[in-house]
């Protein structure tokens, strides 16, 4: 019952709270990015300079920083509650607040929806180079729109129905587990020269944790796209056709439904560093990207996050009432 109740509280508070400015140096994901470099450092110099070497290297890290967290979280708690458990709890109240990303990706997002409608184009691309990885110099505004749709889409699988689903599977320590995975595949996880074979094991272990979360999401933005109004059916039927597109086998998930259920054509070809990378399309060009469509996703995303929170409660609070009449 303590997961369920922790899970409910982390959600109200980044609900409310976000991720405060205040926090940042200590938030979980900022000290697993420190930790990430230091030992990408120390394996780079203890492993030989070969292509084996960087596979061998790269395999160490994507198995210390998950584990390690894991391990280290779990101790922690479990430490905690013997020494007073009301501390425990607090504790996995505020860690899985930190697994979860539902607040900041909206108010992102919000940000370059009133950067297109009080300010220019560079003030546009401005607020989405905060949130998007790909080169954003040349986006023109419906670019910009189609981008920040693509992140809230992408990131309502990354940053609230996965964590929300390892939480409510093993409690923040599983959620903060997750985490360490999504946020090595984010830093080491190109297939650039310098990461190619270093980056390699972080990218696949990353592809199998968000193997089920991804298509859970996927299939809770449909709901929330008929609640909120939007076209449920088209959501559905170029989530069918399209979502295996992306190189991603994840990625394309929660962007078909929103493609879909908006009515737009997303993805597509991208500069990344530099270097254009042609990328299918997704979805259907029925009409021009506006400001408005940020908005219509950001309100999906919202919706669903409370989709899940319901979903996966219930599930758990069964699980707990079934375990006790066994």
């Amino acid at each position: 019952m303590r997961i369920l109740l922790a899970a409910i509280c982390g959600f109200v508070l980044d609900l409310i709270l976000g991720d405060p400015e205040l926090l940042t140096p200590v938030h979980p994901v900022v000290l697993m990015g420190h930790c990430i470099t230091a030992l990408e450092t120390w394996l780079r110099t203890l492993m030989p300079k070969s292509p084996r070497g960087e596979r061998l290297g790269g395999i160490l890290l994507a198995m210390i920083l998950p584990l390690g967290t894991l391990v280290s979280c779990g101790l922690m708690l479990m430490l905690l509650n013997r020494l007073w458990p009301p501390l425990a709890f607090l504790l996995e109240c505020i860690w899985s607040w930190q697994a979860l990303a539902g607040k900041n990706l909206k108010d992102e997002a919000m940000r370059v929806t009133l950067a297109m409608k009080d300010g220019t184009t560079e003030d546009a691309r401005a607020a989405v180079s905060r949130i998007v990885g790909r080169d954003t110099e040349a986006l023109d505004r419906s670019g910009v729109t189609r981008a920040a749709v693509e992140t809230v889409a992408e990131n309502f699988s990354d940053g609230v129905a996965a964590p929300m689903l390892y939480m409510f599977l093993g409690g923040a320590p599983l959620a903060l587990c997750y985490k360490a995975v999504n946020t090595m595949d984010s830093m080491v996880g190109y297939r650039n020269e310098r990461y190619l074979r270093f980056g390699r094991a972080a990218a696949r272990l990353d592809d199998a944790a968000n193997y089920l979360p991804s298509r859970l999401a996927a299939l809770i933005l449909i709901a929330a796209a008929g609640i909120c109004g939007e076209d449920r059916k088209a959501a559905a039927e170029i989530w069918k056709r399209d979502r295996r597109k992306h190189a991603s086998p994840n990625s394309g998930q929660c962007e078909a439904v929103m493609a879909g259920a908006l009515g737009l054509r997303l993805c597509g070809p991208a500069s990344y560093f530099g270097k254009t990378v042609d990328k299918p399309y997704i979805g259907d060009a029925r009409r021009e990207a506006e400001a408005e469509d940020i908005c219509r996703a950001c309100r999906m995303e919202q919706t669903g996050s409370w989709l899940c929170l319901v979903l996966l409660g219930v599930i758990r609070l069964g699980i707990v009432l079934l375990g006790k009449v066994l």
